[in-house]
């Protein structure tokens, strides 16, 4: 069963852990720190994809869909996307028009989507937290309404318990760390087989 990570850091693994793409042909540094590893360990009956790409906007994520999803055949692919536009300054609409964009391709491509929330960091202001939120609302309801999206708390996953807009540890305030990524996995991984039946 093929499955295609896509995404930002958070997918690909950072700071430990750079990916495939970000360091060919395998990825470098700590494999533990990275969500798909933490699938396959969980699932080793899956092969998990991991094309995350750190500093990367929806947009720049949506312009290597045809290479990076579809070119692979996948079952299913994840999207977390979103939290370098709002870092940006970027609008919570030019991201939810990009995700919609990329499901869109998924579905006609036949291939299920779940669709990870976009995960806290701890520098965020609170404009920014706003903005991840409504992005995070959008894809919750777009999941419950649409065919062949499943939603995955991903941020409620990784959050500081009583503190949404917190990462619950981080080693640079910006990404999670190992913990953090397995954290990711398991709220994944149940969503995934459900998609998947």
């Amino acid at each position: 069963m093929t499955i295609v990570a896509l995404g930002d850091s958070t997918t690909a693994g950072t700071p430990g852990f750079l990916s495939p793409i970000e360091a060919p042909p395998n990825g470098k540094g700590n494999v533990e720190s990275q969500f798909a590893h933490w699938l396959m360990k969980a699932r080793p009956d899956w092969t998990v994809l991991n094309r995350g790409v750190n500093g990367e906007r929806s947009d720049q994520i949506r312009d290597r869909f045809d290479r990076d999803v579809l070119a692979a055949r996948p079952a299913l692919v994840i999207v977390i996307a979103g939290v370098n536009d709002v870092y940006q300054g970027r609008s919570a609409e030019s991201v939810r028009l990009t995700l919609r964009e990329m499901y869109e391709r998924a579905a006609n491509a036949h291939v299920r989507v779940v669709a990870g929330s976009i995960i806290p960091y701890n520098t965020a202001g609170p404009d920014q937290n706003a903005r991840m939120r409504e992005v995070n609302d959008w894809i919750r309801r777009i999941a419950e309404q649409e065919p062949g999206i499943w939603f995955c708390d991903t941020r409620a996953a990784v959050a500081a318990p009583g503190n949404p807009d917190m990462l619950v540890s981080s080693p640079d305030r910006l990404h999670p760390d190992v913990a953090g990524y397995r954290l990711m996995a398991e709220a994944l991984r149940p969503v995934i087989e459900t998609a998947l039946k």
